[in-house]
């Protein structure tokens, strides 16, 4: 699959409205920028204790309704039986491999910190990745459940992803309506890779990989963009490059 199909049919909207440039800052966000968060509890979630990864990333967490998620993206470059990822920062990586891979958005490592990594679908099947796991240990990716079941506490597919990103037009290109963060969860406009090795959609999208397979060609993902507060699943190549946030067991 070329490109990521975008739902709504947003990627004409997406290119043309990109905010990122070639020259990134040179300045790495502190980990304090993580979340723009004044307190603990918001009326949709209250912040949990911080988990760490394999690397020794430490993660802030949200309690939404039942669920426990990670309140910022993966950064992790092992399973976390300590099995390296491969860091695929060529396109042919992205366009021709089939092993498991990462990269950071414009092969930069200064997006780490706000944005985390992205990761091709074969890090999350554990049929592609020996049956390992890549969230810390009594973690998980979630499948299309557990994101549906995220939708629904935060009031429906029309309002959750308002409720998901983060405030503003700082980040966000506008308009960003009616983003509140009110659950803390904390999304950033990280952008992905398309299955041509190419960067698009930093500043419009944010999307985490489900666990569950479309077919042998795809998977489905959870995305949200900058033109509404729409929360959607929809279906995306497996070479493509997403984020991955990661639920409690």
């Amino acid at each position: 699959m070329k490109k990521m199909l975008f739902v709504f049919a947003l990627s004409t909207a997406i290119v043309s409205c990109k905010k990122e440039t070639s020259t990134p800052s040179t300045s790495t966000p502190s980990t304090s920028d993580t979340t723009k968060t004044t307190s603990n509890v918001s009326s949709d979630g209250k912040l949990g204790a911080t988990i760490s990864d394999v690397d020794g990333n430490t993660y802030k967490t949200v309690i939404i309704g039942n669920q426990q998620w990670m309140a910022e993206n993966l950064k992790v470059t092992k399973f976390n039986d300590g099995t390296l990822i491969p860091n695929s920062s060529l396109g042919i990586d992205w366009s021709e491999n089939d092993t498991t891979g990462w990269c950071y958005y414009y092969n930069k490592a200064e997006y780490n910190a706000k944005h985390g990594k992205l990761y091709n679908w074969n890090v999350v099947s554990t049929i592609k990745n020996g049956d390992k796991n890549v969230c810390p240990t009594g973690w998980h990716v979630p499948n299309d459940n557990e994101w549906n079941q995220l939708g629904v506490k935060l009031g429906g597919v029309f309002v959750a992803g308002g409720k998901i990103k983060v405030k503003g037009t700082e980040d966000w290109n506008s308009p960003n309506p009616d983003a509140s963060n009110s659950s803390l969860f904390s999304a950033y406009p990280s952008g992905v890779r398309s299955s041509d090795g190419s960067f698009e959609g930093l500043g419009n999208v944010a999307q985490w990989w489900s666990a569950d397979e479309k077919n042998y060609m795809s998977a489905n993902a959870l995305s949200v963009y900058y033109i509404n507060s729409q929360f959607s699943l929809y279906s995306g190549g497996k070479r493509s490059g997403s984020s991955i946030r990661c639920i409690k067991n």
